[in-house]
């Protein structure tokens, strides 16, 4: 099995190892790792996932000796699909890069996160990326295109003539580059970027989900709208959520907890 889980409280980390080959994705694989996320996500006792590539390589994009099989008449993507009740469109050959999850997701990047695997990232909430890992449209040497989100997520991301200059060139984008233009979260100590994401997604899951939910749902609902309907749709989406955690919560800290800066007792 190239895609396990291991959960630790509320975390639960999903592994990809591939590391043959430098953890590029294989069809057996996306559906394994798409299976995974949710039933993550259905897990009501698992509140935030890490993503995680074995062997030092986050993912090196789409095996490309899979794609090579196909012929010029076949549908690459034809055996791609959901599971029958998520959404109707064709699975992406990444695994979940098309689920629309109800919970945090953050992906630990070592090595390459290159191509589908660069989008596999993007797919995450936050990204930590070890000081030698890099992203990259590496694709665009093999006349590849980008069809796992990353033409949607990265623009998002760093903004228009960024995204086009990663996109279209092609190049390498280092650890320290990706975190000044806002593509990653987190640089890490090489090796250690499981150990911080899931230090980070545990911090994550100490706080009241329902939530810590609604306002990450809120994020990606604003995407596309007019301020004033953006604005109608935050309060819409999370306003309920000030009677079902909001008013226990304000009344643990009259209680006297978190004074004075101490969060570890909340």
């Amino acid at each position: 099995m190239t895609v396990r889980t291991e959960k630790n409280g509320a975390v639960v980390t999903v592994i990809h190892s591939r590391p043959e080959a430098r953890n590029a994705m294989d069809p057996e694989s996306a559906e394994h790792l798409a299976a995974a996320f949710v039933a993550f996500d259905r897990d009501p006792d698992a509140s935030v996932a890490v993503l995680w590539g074995e062997g030092g390589a986050f993912c090196a994009g789409w095996d490309l000796k899979q794609a090579g099989a196909y012929d010029a008449t076949a549908d690459p993507l034809g055996e791609f699909h959901f599971p029958e009740d998520e959404a109707p469109i064709p699975r992406g050959p990444m695994g979940p890069s098309r689920l629309s999850l109800s919970k945090p997701v953050i992906a630990a990047v070592a090595g390459p996160a290159v191509a589908g695997g660069f989008e596999l990232a993007l797919w995450c909430d936050l990204r930590v990326m070890e000081r030698s890992a890099y992203f990259g449209v590496y694709c665009r040497r093999w006349g590849v295109p980008l069809i796992d989100g990353g033409t949607v997520r990265l623009p998002r991301l760093v903004g228009h003539g960024r995204a086009l200059d990663i996109i279209m060139t092609g190049r390498k984008v280092p650890a320290e580059e990706a975190l000044r233009i806002g593509a990653c979260e987190r640089v890490v100590a090489d090796g250690e970027a499981r150990m911080a994401a899931e230090a980070l997604a545990a911090e994550i899951a100490r706080y009241p989900q329902g939530c810590l939910r609604a306002d990450r749902r809120s994020v990606y609902l604003q995407h596309g709208l007019a301020l004033e309907d953006a604005l109608r749709a935050e309060w819409k989406n999370s306003a309920p959520m000030l009677a079902a955690e909001g008013l226990a919560g304000a009344a643990r800290f009259s209680e006297g907890k978190g004074r004075h800066g101490d969060f570890d007792d909340i």
